[in-house]
């Protein structure tokens, strides 16, 4: 399996572990810059991209923050962490094991790793139970109460659908 797909898998994993978490209050991240209220969902991620091939990722997750500066741990099924993305206002960053890859943006950063730009700001507020539209993007968040959360997105090609199912 390529690094690429790994990473994809990883992230896709840690999404799906979010969809199953369930928000609770946490300090802020990186106190030092800035005080901030942040976030915390946990659970499994699932992402799965129409291209030739397909690539599918499948992770449990950690995303803690908010989407303009934040942190997430992807994990493998038997618990090792494959990677860990943190992103603030100017930078964003991919630690896996002690390899750390640096990028402009956090939208860069996702597509690299995942396959597809995730819309973090609207993950974000799905994961808070807020239906934001996202360019391209069509969520389903009628089983968040139940943990579930899906999104399609449609353009550009190639298609991905999301899936996340958060720990209670």
């Amino acid at each position: 399996m390529t690094s690429r797909a790994s990473l994809f898998s990883l992230v896709t994993a840690i999404l799906f572990i979010a969809g199953c978490a369930h928000k609770i209050d946490a300090a802020g991240i990186n106190q030092a810059e800035k005080e901030v209220e942040a976030a915390f969902w946990a659970g499994r991620i699932s992402l799965q991209v129409q291209s030739e091939p397909v690539q599918a990722f499948f992770a449990g997750f950690e995303l803690k923050g908010q989407a303009d500066m934040g942190e997430l741990t992807l994990i493998s099924p038997l618990g090792s962490i494959l990677g860990v993305m943190r992103w603030t206002p100017t930078e964003a960053t991919l630690d896996q094991g002690g390899s750390i890859q640096r990028f402009a943006t956090t939208s860069e950063l996702l597509a690299r790793t995942t396959g597809a730009a995730l819309p973090i700001s609207a993950l974000f507020d799905w994961l808070g139970g807020k239906n934001t539209t996202a360019p391209g993007w069509t969520a389903d968040l009628s089983q968040r109460v139940n943990g579930r959360i899906t999104a399609q997105r449609t353009e550009p090609s190639p298609q991905a659908n999301l899936r996340i199912v958060l720990d209670r």
